[in-house]
């Protein structure tokens, strides 16, 4: 794992979108990192930023904790350009700015600067024509962390676990992003909802997917992800679950889910 930039290209402007649910649990980082790495297999080129203090989404592509002194901790506090803590993962044209725990105390910190809602989107602006995707890795909660990224993107991918309370937490986060449409970014909408976790033998599961497609109709993505031993192992070797078994169902199931996010953003650039 190499603290350089993998590529520099011009000429593009970068969709920039996080992910995002204040519900713990429900499969973001594994979507962000397999999502990042489907994109990646088509020649799309893509920047990670994790913003959870956990660093989640670090360790699962592989970056170790004593190899992340520039990350975006350093980023978001102004003592780090976002260029010096972009790292190249393994993949190749996907790369990574990680996290570390320093970042659970960045809240209170971020509180006393100027612009404290703005870092992130002030450092992604610096790099935003060097890579075609850049996915925010959220925490699983409403803080001034996951307010800079709904502030830095273009739309919000939410995945959602196919269980009981599932519509409850998303009203939650749909309020939370009207709020921030209406006062600090007003292009911020949702890009689509994934079923994450889902068990086609499970009533509960079906019965929750149901619901969400009656509630969101063509905001849900057709493809779900499924519950899949594969890709909770993958975490534990560093690697995407794409990486670590592309043939699995839950594989396969990303794959699917990449070619939906691109189809969606093809329309929306049409329209």
């Amino acid at each position: 794992m190499s603290n350089s930039v993998s590529h520099l290209t011009s000429g593009k402007s970068a969709r920039i979108l996080a992910i995002a649910n204040q519900k713990g649990g429900v499969g973001k980082t594994t979507t962000t990192i397999n999502l990042a790495t489907a994109l990646a297999a088509i020649g799309q080129t893509v920047l990670i930023v994790d913003i959870d203090p956990q660093g989640n989404a670090s360790t699962g592509l592989g970056v170790a904790r004593d190899d992340r002194e520039d990350n975006v901790y350093g980023v978001l506090m102004g003592t780090t350009p976002i260029k010096s803590a972009i790292h190249q993962s393994n993949i190749p044209h996907l790369d990574l700015v990680p996290s570390t725990a320093d970042l659970s105390g960045a809240e209170l910190e971020l509180i006393e600067l100027d612009r404290r809602s703005h870092r992130l989107y002030d450092a992604i602006s610096e790099v935003r024509d060097m890579y075609d995707y850049i996915l925010i890795d959220c925490p699983p909660s409403l803080n001034l962390l996951t307010l800079n990224a709904m502030v830095a993107v273009h739309a919000v991918i939410v995945p959602l676990q196919c269980e009981f309370f599932a519509l409850e937490g998303l009203s939650m986060l749909m309020k939370t992003i009207e709020r921030v449409r209406s006062t600090l970014n007003p292009g911020l909408n949702i890009q689509g909802v994934v079923l994450t976790m889902f068990d086609k033998r499970n009533n509960l599961s079906l019965q929750v997917a149901q619901d969400v497609r009656d509630f969101l109709g063509d905001k849900v993505y057709q493809t779900v992800i499924p519950r899949n031993v594969r890709v909770s192992e993958a975490p534990s070797h560093g690697k995407p679950v794409l990486i670590y078994d592309h043939r699995c169902a839950g594989s396969q199931a990303y794959i699917g889910l990449a070619k939906e996010v691109i189809r969606r953003e093809r329309q929306l650039n049409a329209a």
